[in-house]
C-alpha cells in the first residue's frame, strides 16, 4: 500500500462547505482506504491505498464527497513521495528565514509550463518571492499571506488552473504524517 495526501479545496472556509473531519475520515474509509487521518479542519487527509493512480483516487474521493455531503469539491491527491519532494526542495526555505509562517505552497491542480509562469507579472510586494517547482508555487511572504497579492486567487486567475494553498507548517506536518 502507498501513502497519499488528499488536499481538498475550499472546505470549512468562512463557514462554507462544512465537513466534520470525523465524517470525512469515514467517507475515505468507505472507499477502502486504510490508516485515514486528517490534519486540521481545512481539508488535508492522509491515507493509504492499494490503488496508485492519484487522478483516479481524486475522482473517487470527489464523487464520494458529493454523495455523502452534497458538495462539489476539487481534490488534489499527491503521493507521500511528492510531498517529500516539495518539502525537501523549497529553495526559499530556510534561506530567507526560519519562520515557517512566512512561507506557503500553492498546489496547482494541473501542470503549467515554466515559461507561462515566468511570463506572469507578479504583484509582489518588497521582499516577496514566488518560484515554481513542478506543480507547486512556493511563496515567501514576509508581510504575511493575508497581505500578499500572490494569493491562491491570483494564481488561479492568471494561470487558468484550480489551486489550493497551504502554509509551510502544514506542508511539513503532512510530510511528517506521511512517514508515520
Amino acid at each position: 500500500m502507498l501513502t497519499f495526501v488528499a488536499l481538498l479545496r475550499g472546505i470549512n472556509v468562512s463557514g462554507r462547505k462544512k465537513i466534520r473531519m470525523a465524517d470525512l475520515q469515514k467517507s475515505f474509509e468507505a472507499l477502502g482506504f486504510d490508516k485515514v487521518r486528517s490534519y486540521l479542519q481545512s481539508g488535508n487527509v492522509i491515507f493509504r491505498s492499494r490503488r496508485t493512480d492519484p487522478k483516479k483516487l481524486a475522482s473517487d474521493i470527489k464523487a464520494r464527497i458529493a454523495e455523502d455531503f452534497g458538495y462539489d469539491v476539487d481534490i488534489l491527491v499527491l503521493s507521500a513521495k511528492e510531498i517529500n519532494r516539495v518539502a525537501g526542495s523549497n529553495p526559499l526555505f530556510p534561506r530567507l528565514g526560519k519562520d515557517a509562517t512566512l512561507f506557503h505552497a500553492t498546489f496547482l491542480f494541473q501542470p503549467v509550463s515554466k515559461a507561462d509562469f515566468e511570463k506572469l507579472n507578479l504583484p509582489a510586494q518588497p521582499g516577496e518571492q514566488a518560484v515554481l517547482l513542478g506543480q507547486v508555487v512556493l511563496l515567501f511572504c514576509p508581510n504575511g499571506y493575508g497581505r500578499t497579492k500572490l494569493n491562491n486567487s491570483f494564481f488561479e486567475k492568471k494561470l487558468g488552473v484550480p489551486a489550493t494553498t497551504r502554509n509551510w507548517r502544514t506542508v511539513l506536518a503532512l510530510q511528517d504524517l506521511c512517514r508515520e
